[in-house]
């Protein structure tokens, strides 16, 4: 049995490298499944669990649990004041129970649920600026009893995941209020074409389904979904008599349109968080063979987001109706892509498209 002595300093061990963990990270789940997981480490316990308040049902639900029976739990929720996580939450106070079947405050369908037997708990609540946002809990300690010395190290837990979930929230909220700007500049292009209503949601909706069958990341994906929102920004610089022709476009024309991907690259050049996205947008129309614009890139020269997006973009064009020609079928327009497979467009992507189709995730 180690030494109380021992005992704190593997605590504050664990508490050192949590901290700039929790504090430095956005990720929500990381942040979660690390304070889980120190929890259950620094008090020694079978099972810990963070509650966090639904805030429009006013119910507790277990947001990540540990322990063998984690996953069972998981899906219980707790209205207010309801088990020794309402009674915490309820009246913002921690608590230590020592006996957990006799008190009337547990919750014994918990343990009906899991099949697990709760013998001894620790709770404490998780404030953000003195509201309640949910309770840490740790279940059966493993040697002794949950004493002051783990309340205290779990309300220092608390108190580390309640700033991370808050600066983890307001980044969700900019991420959000940036993809939003996004939609509304290329909304703004759609309402100057009123054939291609639509486009952008049905590109941004095909890209991200290849993307995710081709196993991006989800860092890739976040800026796949970008490029694929942004990709015909540049349309604003074409004029309407080039832009808004009912027939097919003269040579001269067709070069003005295609200055739409240098004039999206240039207009979003200065903007930071698009570095990664940009040659995604000025290269969507390249093509796999190097007979595209304007780079006259080919192959793997092509960003493969780019390669993505010209799939996409080229699937609803031809299954879009255009005062000049008529619509495709999907099963036509997936004939074309694979007959100009490797010439026009990269065939991975094309059969990782053809494979979600296959699967059923692919709508008009």
């Amino acid at each position: 049995m180690i030494s109380p002595l021992q005992k704190k300093i593997m605590q504050l061990k664990t508490l050192t490298e949590l901290a700039p963990l929790i504090n430095s990270s956005l990720d929500h789940n990381l942040i979660r499944k690390k304070t889980i997981e120190a929890t259950t480490s620094v008090l020694n316990s079978e099972a810990a669990s963070l509650f966090l308040l639904d805030k429009t049902s006013g119910e507790l639900y277990i947001d990540v649990a540990t322990g063998e029976k984690g996953e069972e739990v998981e899906r219980i929720r707790l209205k207010e004041g309801v088990g020794v996580a309402g009674y915490v939450a309820e009246h913002g106070e921690p608590l230590i129970i020592h006996d957990a079947q006799t008190d009337r405050r547990f919750f014994k369908e918990i343990d009906k649920a899991s099949g697990f037997i709760t013998r001894s708990i620790i709770c404490v609540p998780v404030k953000s600026r003195e509201s309640i946002i949910g309770v840490l809990e740790g279940i059966n300690k493993r040697e002794g009893q949950f004493d002051d010395n783990d309340l205290e190290v779990m309300e220092s837990i608390s108190n580390y995941v309640a700033v991370a979930i808050d600066n983890a929230g307001l980044h969700k909220e900019l991420k959000k209020t940036f993809y939003d700007t996004a939609e509304v500049m290329a909304d703004t292009i759609e309402l100057r074409d009123p054939y291609t209503g639509g486009h952008t949601k049905r590109v941004r909706r095909y890209s991200m389904v290849i993307g995710g069958y081709m196993g991006l990341s989800r860092s890739e994906l976040e800026n796949l979904q970008l490029a694929a929102i942004l990709h015909d920004i540049g349309k604003i610089g074409v004029k309407d008599d080039i832009l808004l022709k009912d027939g097919e476009l003269e040579e001269a024309e067709f070069h003005k349109m295609k200055m739409h991907s240098l004039y999206g690259a240039d207009l979003l050049k200065n903007v930071e968080q698009l570095k990664d996205v940009i040659p995604c947008i000025r290269g969507h129309h390249e093509r796999y063979d190097g007979k595209g614009y304007p780079d006259g890139l080919k192959d793997g020269e092509i960003p493969l987001m780019a390669r993505i997006i010209t799939v996409a973009d080229t699937f609803d064009a031809m299954t879009t109706e255009r005062p000049y020609r008529k619509k495709l079928s999907r099963e036509a327009a997936f004939a074309e892509l694979k007959r100009f497979s490797g010439i026009q467009f990269d065939p991975d992507v094309v059969g990782a498209f053809l494979q979600a189709f296959k699967d059923g995730r692919v709508s008009l």
